[in-house]
């Protein structure tokens, strides 16, 4: 057999079929090469490796396996140092409570008032009630006024300020008989004066000028019968006093004690701590007018009296902080400074003022 038969296939460009194989060269070697993926080389593993069965050092599973991998590593990031606590604020001030109004104001406006009533008061009779119509024609206005602006209501002014300066000189000169006939007088012309108008809203605009003739001005006629007594300026001023000193009973203990509202829906700055002092405070004056002003009165009477009042205003005071909240306004005018208008100072003597006649009717008599 030729030797031949075993070696290589001849290749195009090497010798002939009588050559023998070709040797090994560079030539051959880097066809080889070219041929051949190179081996990737394992690193050394380190001390303390990993071995597999024979004995051969291992890859660290946690490492790259091949040289030409890299480890997807996140370089660890520094901490950031604590930040300190802020330093604890300071206590906030406590705010000094206050009354919402201009309280010189109120208060110079408060003793103007009490000088123009007590001189009326005590000169001349007849002035005093001409006080009072004005006091009732000006209150008419500032209701009147403020329904149509908040809502659209036409009661009409002019029967109501001549209808209600007449109640009050009625009461006075023919007393209670007198002014309930001119009530329904007023209630009448009322009826009459809106007429002249488009009927669109009539029954709104009458129904609010009867409540006004009667809120306004019958209430106070009750002011005109106290005077007519014998003793008409003492039970008059006991009046006043006893309606300012509940006020002020329940705006100092209030102010200075209240916690619990009274009627927050109504008037969030009422609590039951002022409605304590009111009592306690009308209840005191009352005592002390019944025993020494008074002719034939007594301090007993007089503490009845001062409940009484004290419940009256407070009625009162809340009775008119819901027109007041259902027509959206804080005040019912601006004519007295530190006070609102007319009727915010009427609010709790109107309602107040048949209660007074009345008592003092009962245990003192009505001449």
């Amino acid at each position: 057999m030729n030797d031949s038969s075993w070696g290589a296939p001849a290749a195009s460009g090497r010798g002939g079929p009588d050559q023998g194989p070709v040797p090994a060269g560079p030539a051959h070697d880097r066809q080889q090469a070219a041929q051949t993926r190179p081996m990737p080389i394992v690193p050394d593993v380190p001390s303390g490796g990993f071995q597999d069965g024979h004995g051969r050092g291992a890859a660290h599973p946690s490492g790259p396996l091949f040289r030409d991998e890299t480890p997807h590593e996140h370089p660890q990031e520094p901490m950031p140092s604590p930040t300190p606590p802020p330093p604890p604020a300071p206590p906030a001030p406590r705010q000094k409570k206050s009354a919402g109004r201009d309280l010189g104001a109120a208060i110079g406006v408060g003793v103007g008032l009490g000088a123009v009533i007590v001189a009326s008061l005590f000169i001349w009779k007849p002035a005093f009630i001409g006080v009072i119509a004005v006091a009732v024609v000006v209150g008419l206005w500032e209701l009147t006024s403020r329904l149509q602006e908040r809502k659209a209501i036409k009661a009409p002014l002019v029967p109501l300020a001549v209808g209600g300066a007449a109640m009050v000189v009625a009461g006075y000169v023919r007393g209670a008989e007198g002014a309930w006939v001119a009530m329904a007088l007023t209630a009448l012309a009322v009826l009459v004066w809106r007429m002249t108008e488009p009927p669109e809203g009539y029954l709104k605009d009458v129904t609010a000028g009867v409540f006004a003739a009667f809120y306004v001005p019958f209430l106070a006629t009750f002011v005109a019968l106290l005077l007519t007594a014998d003793d008409g300026p003492q039970r008059v001023l006991t009046f006043l006093i006893l309606t300012v000193v509940s006020d002020t009973g329940a705006y100092a203990v209030g102010w200075r004690f209240g916690k619990h509202k009274l009627a927050p829906r109504i008037s969030p700055g009422k609590t039951r701590e002022g409605l304590v002092g009111a009592v306690a405070f009308a209840m005191a004056a009352g005592a002390l007018c019944m025993e020494f002003m008074i002719d034939e009165g007594a301090w007993w009477q007089g503490l009845i009296l001062g409940l009484a009042v004290a419940a009256s205003a407070t009625l009162g005071d809340l009775g008119e902080s819901m027109i007041k909240r259902d027509l959206g306004i804080k005040d019912m005018g601006t004519l007295l400074p530190g006070h609102g208008g007319i009727m915010d100072r009427l609010d709790s003597l109107l309602p107040t003022a048949p209660v007074v006649w009345l008592l003092m009717a009962l245990f003192v008599g009505t001449v």
